[in-house]
This record gives C-alpha cells, structure tokens and sequence, in this order.
C-alpha cells in the first residue's frame, strides 16, 4: 500500500473546486480499499474531513457504497434514508451539522480507488446535470490520484530495455484501440492495472500484446477480461 504525502498547501486542492461548481457546503476526497489505501486526501473544512473518518472507522456509509458500486449515491435526507441505510454512521453523523450527502467514485478502469463527498448543511437534491459533471470531475481526480501513485512508485519502468519499452509501447497501442481512448489514457490503464496487482508494466505490457490480458468499455466503464 503506498502512501500519498502532499504538502499542507495542496489540501485542499482536489476538494476545493466542488465548491465553486456545486451548491454543496463541503467537499472531501479519500482513498479507500486496498489500491490506495484509506486517507483523506483533501478536505474544505474540519466537518467534511469528519464524515469521512466517520466512514472509515464504521466501514460503512456513502463513500463506502460508492466504491462498492461503482456508481454514485445520493442521500438528500441523511437522518432519515440515513438511519436505514447506515445506522451506525447515520447515528454517529448527528454530531455534524449535516442534511444532505452525495459521493461519486474514484476509478480509473476497472480500479476503484475512493470517493469524493459532497455535503450540504439544508436538504438539497443535486439534478442529474450536477450529478454527471460531479462524476466525471472525481473521474479526473482520479486518475491524477492513480498516475501520481504510480510515478511515485516507479512503476513506469523507466530503466527498464528498449525491448520492454517497446512492448509497453505496443500495448498502450492495443489499448488505445480497444477503449477508442486517448495514448494517455491507454497508457495509465496499463500502469494501472500493473501498480494495483504489484507487477512490472512490462509483464502486464506483454500479457497485453500476447492477448492474455484485454481490457473493454462497458457502460462507461473499464473491464478487464484475464
């Protein structure tokens, strides 16, 4: 599991654009699972920052969901849909002054890596505009989470031989076309996958060009067929 350390000033530097964006009171991204780990990554306040410890120390709660589905979850009466949802964590959130809480998965792929938290102190509903344009930026998010994690772990081999560069090349190339994606996507998506199984990209790289390994949108999402 690798730890992501960021300066105190970066705090709020994933959290903070929600704000402007959504009429949400506060915002909280985390890691969770075993990807990443489970951190806070960025929090706007201390009580954002609180339903996530919440959630984490429960193990339940929206983010939780979120991760599990794959999809987001939108709570516009927390004390109430709350208590038969999440009991524990609908009862240990009275301590926060909170109404509403809506949170979308991280996932790069078929990886699912956390959550963004949105909360709103008065009862409010997110339309479905608001919904998909709050998806799709913890989507960005995280990506920039998975590809800093790699380049922190050096999984990009970058030393490695021209021949593993070359195959690492040939299967962004495959996966470019099996997704319809960007070279930058194809090329995380296979970082990716390498990072969270602890294998060389080269080997994954080869699985890939050999057919051993395919990967192909459904839905939206990523799938992996081994």
């Amino acid at each position: 599991m690798l730890v992501l350390e960021r300066p105190g000033v970066e705090r709020e530097r994933f959290s903070a654009p929600f704000l402007k964006v959504f009429p949400v009171t506060g915002a909280s991204v985390s890691t969770l699972g075993d990807v990443l780990g489970s951190e806070i990554v960025s929090a706007t306040d201390v009580d954002a920052e609180r339903l996530d410890e919440l959630q984490f120390d429960l193990g339940e709660g929206p983010c939780w969901d979120a991760l599990r589905l794959g999809g987001p979850v939108a709570v516009p009466d927390l004390p109430v849909e709350g208590r038969r949802r999440w009991p524990a964590f609908a009862e240990a959130a009275r301590t926060v002054p909170v109404a509403s809480i809506f949170a979308f998965p991280l996932a790069v792929g078929s990886l699912r890596l956390g959550a963004v938290d949105l909360y709103t102190q008065e009862r409010t509903e997110l339309t479905p505009d608001q919904a998909r344009q709050a998806a799709t930026m913890a989507r960005v998010i995280g990506r920039h989470l998975l590809q800093e994690a790699v380049d922190t772990a050096g999984a990009t081999d970058a030393a490695g031989s021209r021949y593993s560069r070359r195959v690492v090349h040939q299967a962004t190339g495959i996966v470019l076309a099996q997704l319809d994606t960007t070279a930058e996507e194809a090329s995380l998506v296979v970082q990716g996958h390498a990072f969270a199984r602890n294998r060389p990209v080269s080997d994954v790289a080869a699985d890939v060009v050999a057919g051993r390994l395919h990967f192909r949108r459904v839905d939206g999402d990523i799938e992996v067929i081994e």
